[in-house]
């Protein structure tokens, strides 16, 4: 079989990161979490104040920004590493979620990311999860999925999520986060969220874990099929 750069894009809380690790784990391909890169990136601006509309503190701040990432074998997943601080249970906190399309929006912080992200998947059986992987990262990827879910779902998803960390939301503050977010991503002049033109689209309100994992698996046997 073809090794293939799957791009797996959409909004935030529709599952994206967990359906991207679950179909490399199954590939035995590299999973690559984006979010959690600009996530990371929002994370050290805040620690070191870094002033986000001053863009030459911005550019000297991303000098000092090395991330990679580190598989846990308790969790059969990777962990985000930020200049060699395991970070990830900080960076999936609220404050910054409330930061981090905000910072990712910055042309400079994007033109870092998305250069470190095309290094990785040079070699190709890589999943990258994000925004913008199918319409600026790898533009050529073989597969790319469009992701989407319902608001409330998405909401009550993420109110689970951040209840397993120990952050009790009200519902409404998470609802007004997300679009908040939705709008920040969709219209920033910088890899925008939005829809390739050859993506599939993926709409997880209803479907469990295991069944938005089949659909790509679907997708990725029919294309390496056709690479034959």
């Amino acid at each position: 079989m073809s090794d293939i750069i799957i791009a797996l894009d959409g909004f935030s809380s529709c599952g994206k990161s967990t359906t991207a690790r679950h179909v490399a784990a199954a590939l035995h391909y590299a999973f690559l979490d984006t979010g959690a890169m600009y996530r990371a990136v929002a994370l050290y601006f805040h620690r070191q104040q870094v002033n986000t509309a001053d863009l030459q503190a911005v550019k000297e701040a991303l000098a000092h920004v090395e991330i990679t990432f580190e598989f846990n074998p308790s969790k059969q997943a990777s962990d985000t590493i930020l200049n060699g601080e395991n970070v990830e249970g900080e960076i999936r906190k609220m404050y910054i979620s409330d930061l981090v399309s905000q910072v990712a929006a910055i042309p400079e912080v994007r033109h870092a990311m998305v250069a470190q992200q095309q290094r990785m998947g040079e070699k190709k059986a890589i999943v990258m999860d994000g925004r913008d992987i199918g319409t600026v990262v790898f533009p050529q990827a073989e597969l790319k999925i469009f992701m989407t879910a319902e608001p409330h779902i998405r909401a009550q998803r993420r109110k689970l999520e951040l209840l397993q960390k120990g952050e009790d939301l009200p519902l409404e503050e998470i609802i007004e986060n997300l679009r908040k977010r939705d709008e920040i991503d969709s219209n920033r002049s910088e890899g925008p969220l939005k829809r390739a033109a050859d993506a599939i689209d993926l709409d997880t309100s209803y479907r469990t874990m295991d069944e938005q994992v089949e659909f790509v698996l679907d997708h990725v046997r029919r294309v390496q099929g056709e690479k034959r």
